[in-house]
C-alpha cells in the first residue's frame, strides 16, 4: 500500500511540464502581463535608480547657478554686499551665482509674499573689522523649502561664513600671523568603503526592494489565473479528471508562477545594470554630480555576486509564488484571490524600507535565516559587496524551506474537495 501511495505521489516531469506550459501560454496572451513583466521593470528601475539622483542634482544645481533676490531692510557693510553679490568661477563657468539685492520694509512679509527667496536685518550696524564686537545678522527665509534651503539660505551662509573668516584673516595678518593660527588641526576624511559599496550609492536599499516587488507583480498573473481564475471559469475540474496527478498540478502552477516571477527578475536585473552603465558613462563625461554618484544605487556585480544573487532571486520567487498559489487556491473568486494578494505588497515594501536604516541595526546571523526579509538583506549585501557564503546560503535555505511548506499546504488544499469546489 505505501509503495503504491508514493508511486501516485511521484512527480512525472512531462505532466509538470504540460501544466506549466499551459499557464504560461495564458500568461503570453495577456499583453498587460507582459508589460508589467517586461517593460515596466526596465523603464521603471532605471527612472528611479538613475532618473531620481539626476533630477535632484540638476534641481539643486540649477538653485546654485541661479540669481536669486535676496530682500535687506537698512545698510550692510559694502565688503559683505559684494560678496553677496559676487559670481563665483573656476574655468570661465559660473559655480555659484551672486544674488539680487533688493530693499525691503518687511522682511517677514517680503518672504511670505513670495517677492524675495529670503531677506537680511541687521538691527544693529555689522562690524567691518575683527574684533569690534559681535552683532546679530537676522535671515528670513522658509526653512522648510528645499528651493530655499538650496539656494537663497545656504548662499547668505556661505557668504557670511567667508566674511568672518576674511574678517579674521585680516586681524590675524595686523598681528603678523597666518591663516592656519584659525585651523590649527586640519581633519582629513578616508572614506574605508570597498569600491562597490561606494558605487553601490545611499539609495541600494531600493534595488532589493523594486527586485521582490517586481517579481511579485510578476508572479501575482500567473498565480491567481491559473488558480482562482480557472476555478472561476470551471476549467479547473476538467483538469483534476485528468490523468495528471494533483501533485503535479501543484507542481507545475508553482512552476510556471515561478518562471514568469523570474523572467520579470531578470529584467529588473537588467534595468539595475542598464542604470549602472550609463551612471557610469556620465560620471565618465563629466556630466554627472556629486548627488548622482552618492544616490545612485547602482547595480554592480562579480562572477560570484551574480550567481548569489543569482540563487537568492530564484529562492525568494520560489517562495513568493508559493505563497500566491496557496492563496489562489484558497479564495473562492479571482477577486477574492487579488484581495488576498494586495497585503502582499506590504510584507514586502514596509520591511524592504527598514533596510536603509541597516547601517543602524545591529544585524546578526539570524536574521538571514528569517524567509524573504533575509532573502532581501542578502540581496543588499549582494549590491554592497559584503556577503558571506554562510549568509547567503542561511538566506536561500530559509526561503526553500517557506516555499517547500507553502507547495504542501497548496497540494492538500488541492486534495479537499470543500476547498476546490467551494466557489
Amino acid at each position: 500500500m505505501r509503495s503504491e501511495a508514493r508511486r501516485r505521489e511521484t512527480l512525472r516531469p512531462r505532466f509538470v511540464w504540460r501544466v506549466a506550459s499551459h499557464d504560461l501560454l495564458s500568461t503570453l496572451r495577456d499583453r498587460r502581463t507582459l508589460t508589467s513583466t517586461i517593460l515596466i521593470p526596465l523603464l521603471i528601475i532605471p527612472l528611479l535608480t538613475l532618473g531620481m539622483p539626476l533630477l535632484l542634482g540638476k534641481l539643486i544645481g540649477g538653485q546654485v547657478q541661479s540669481r536669486q533676490k535676496v530682500g535687506v531692510v537698512g545698510p550692510l557693510p559694502e565688503s559683505l554686499k559684494a560678496a553677496l553679490t559676487r559670481d563665483e568661477k573656476a574655468g570661465g563657468a559660473v559655480t555659484r551665482a551672486g544674488m539680487e539685492l533688493v530693499p525691503v520694509t518687511d522682511a517677514r512679509a517680503a518672504v511670505q509674499s513670495g517677492q524675495v527667496e529670503a531677506a537680511l536685518r541687521a538691527p544693529a550696524p555689522l562690524p567691518v573689522r575683527a574684533g569690534d564686537g559681535t552683532e546679530r545678522l537676522e535671515v528670513y527665509a522658509k526653512l522648510g523649502n528645499l528651493r530655499a534651503q538650496t539656494g537663497a539660505y545656504a548662499k547668505v551662509q556661505d557668504v557670511v561664513e567667508g566674511y568672518n573668516r576674511g574678517l579674521a584673516l585680516q586681524r590675524l595678518s595686523a598681528l603678523g600671523l597666518g591663516a592656519q593660527t584659525l585651523t590649527p588641526v586640519i581633519l582629513a576624511p578616508i572614506d574605508t568603503s570597498g569600491e562597490q559599496e561606494r558605487r553601490s550609492g545611499q539609495l541600494a536599499f531600493v534595488i532589493p526592494m523594486l527586485m521582490l516587488s517586481f517579481i511579485l507583480s510578476g508572479a501575482t498573473a500567473t498565480a491567481l489565473d491559473a488558480t482562482a481564475g480557472e476555478k472561476e471559469r470551471g476549467t479547473l475540474e476538467s483538469l483534476l479528471v485528468s490523468p495528471v496527478r494533483r501533485g503535479e498540478v501543484v507542481a507545475g502552477k508553482l512552476l510556471a508562477t515561478t518562471l514568469t516571477a523570474l523572467t520579470t527578475a531578470c529584467f529588473s536585473v537588467l534595468g539595475f545594470l542598464l542604470s549602472g552603465l550609463v551612471a557610469a558613462s556620465l560620471m565618465k563625461g563629466g556630466s554627472s554630480n556629486e548627488m548622482t554618484q552618492a544616490f545612485g544605487g547602482q547595480l554592480t556585480l562579480t562572477p560570484g555576486g551574480a550567481l548569489a544573487l543569482l540563487a537568492t532571486v530564484i529562492s525568494a520567487a520560489l517562495l513568493i509564488s508559493g505563497v500566491l498559489i496557496a492563496l489562489g487556491i484558497y479564495a473562492r473568486s479571482f477577486k477574492e484571490a487579488q484581495t488576498y494578494a494586495a497585503p502582499l505588497t506590504l510584507l514586502i515594501v514596509l520591511p524592504a524600507t527598514l533596510l536603509q536604516f541597516s547601517d543602524f541595526l545591529n544585524l546578526g546571523g539570524a536574521i538571514y535565516a528569517v524567509p524573504l526579509f533575509g532573502g532581501m538583506v542578502a540581496i543588499l549585501d549582494i549590491v554592497r559587496g559584503s556577503l558571506t557564503a554562510g549568509h547567503a546560503l542561511t538566506a536561500i535555505l530559509a526561503n526553500l524551506a517557506g516555499a517547500l511548506v507553502l507547495g504542501l499546504l497548496a497540494r492538500r488544499s488541492f486534495g479537499r474537495e470543500e476547498v476546490i469546489f467551494r466557489n
